[in-house]
């Protein structure tokens, strides 16, 4: 098996000379495996090791004895070893997770720890095959896509994992034939949990009634859905980048016509990697939002939807534009407006052709002009004869998202809207052979520093 092991090791490129591996070790037959497999590599490579050991505040005894084994075997083998003590039923409740949860959770913040401390560059923990099969017969009735079907990845960044090539039956032969001692965990035989149900009568039965190799045949369909996976993944980017472009105001937008272009069999891929780009982050994007995402590029524009860190999408004209809070928040800050009053001269410079640098007659302004957002009853005159449209039908006619426009700066006269900031001014306030004297408004900020000079 150790030849087994270490084929499977060099294939995934799992460790390097330079490495120092933080190996999780429970006690139990696997991570016990783990451990004298790597030591056996460790006196040909000299790579060094360094275990972990997390007592979950569970088991009483039992777990007060997994520690202890733990604690006497790494003294005998000469490993350095860290025990960290965790009130998981506590963490749970204070977290709103399950205990199963809050054990993953905590054990994989203390292994990241002691990696730091120790100046690790892997962690290697001891799932095999047969958890593999469970992971993804798990998946599966869960409901999942590609990625839940590919199972426990071998090789997940700094995470390896050498023992996804052996089934446990094969673990516990080997610990048999060298004498290896270990503890058994006789919760894993309780069906309290869904896995253990998995393990303990589903795969058993399915070993017996329909093929005893289920785990290894399992295990490889996994294999081949990591491969696939990692294809579409790398195409659904690529796609991307034919359908979406990122705005000047950090935002992502996806155009339908190009986006209907992709076939259909991938455009759910494409819909994930561009939730996941807007977002920048890939944790707790799951298929609800890609499937609500595709209903939504059925809606009329102004529709939106609410995603996890602070993202919104929002049906518009174009397609779908992506944007998050703190986007909105930037462009808040960065913007800025300076006023001033000139003296009009036969001298004086003539009417600024900035698009965010605009001169007012000041002398027909009725009320204290303000900076502002929009309000209900907001409205501008459109040409020379007086005629006004209420402000939410210029943005309508101008196309402008619905998203963008309660951000969108005005210079106001009351309701009277003198200047759409970056669109338009209000024809009624400008300059003529009659002003005496002139309000000369800067923006600056946003979109090239706010000026398209």
């Amino acid at each position: 098996m150790y030849e087994k092991v270490k084929a499977y090791v060099e294939h995934y490129h799992m460790l390097a000379k330079n490495d120092k591996v933080i190996i999780g070790v429970s006690g139990g037959a696997d991570s016990v495996c783990l451990l004298f497999i790597l030591l056996k590599m460790s006196k040909e490579t000299g790579i060094p090791l360094h275990c972990v050991h997390v007592h979950h505040g569970i088991r009483g005894a039992d777990a007060d004895r997994d520690e202890a084994f733990v604690r006497r075997m790494c003294a005998e083998e000469g490993i350095t070893l860290t025990v960290h003590r965790e009130n998981v039923p506590a963490y749970a409740r204070e977290h709103g997770l399950t205990e199963e949860e809050a054990g993953r959770e905590v054990r994989r913040e203390v292994f990241e720890r002691v990696l730091r401390e120790q100046k690790g560059t892997k962690i290697a923990l001891a799932h095999h095959m047969n958890d593999n099969a469970e992971t993804v017969l798990w998946n599966l009735c869960r409901g999942t896509a590609l990625k839940g079907m590919g199972g426990i990845a071998p090789v997940s960044g700094r995470w390896i994992r050498p023992l996804l090539c052996v089934k446990r039956a094969e673990i516990e032969s080997y610990l048999g034939k060298w004498g290896i001692s270990y503890c058994k965990d006789k919760t894993n035989m309780q069906n309290i949990y869904t896995r253990n149900r998995i393990r303990n009568e589903i795969i058993p039965l399915m070993e017996s009634r329909m093929n005893e190799q289920t785990v290894l045949h399992i295990a490889e369909t996994a294999q081949r859905m990591r491969t696939l996976g990692d294809y579409i993944g790398r195409e659904a980017v690529r796609l991307l980048h034919t359908c979406a472009v990122k705005e000047e105001e950090g935002g992502l937008l996806l155009g339908t016509g190009d986006y209907y272009r992709i076939d259909e069999a991938l455009r759910p891929y494409v819909l994930y990697e561009a939730i996941c780009t807007a977002a920048g982050h890939r944790k707790d994007i799951e298929a609800v939002h890609v499937r609500l995402t595709e209903e939504l590029l059925k809606k009329q524009p102004g529709r939106r939807l609410d995603f996890p860190y602070g993202l919104t999408a929002v049906r518009c004209y174009e397609g779908i534009r992506f944007s998050t809070q703190k986007m909105a928040a930037r462009e808040e800050e960065d913007a800025g407006f300076q006023l001033r009053i000139i003296k009009k001269c036969e001298s004086a410079e003539t009417f600024p052709q900035k698009n965010y640098t605009k001169w007012f007659d000041y002398d027909i302004i009725k009320n204290t002009v303000k900076i502002r957002h929009r309000e209900p009853g907001d409205y501008l005159t459109i040409d020379k004869y007086g005629n006004t449209q209420k402000l939410k039908q210029f943005f309508i006619n101008q196309k402008i998202p619905q998203e963008k426009r309660s951000r969108i700066w005005l210079a106001a006269d009351g309701p009277h809207i003198m200047w759409v900031v970056g669109y338009r001014q209000n024809q009624m306030y400008q300059v003529t052979d009659k002003t005496s004297r002139i309000l000369e408004i800067e923006f600056y900020g946003g979109e090239k520093d706010g000026r398209d000079d």
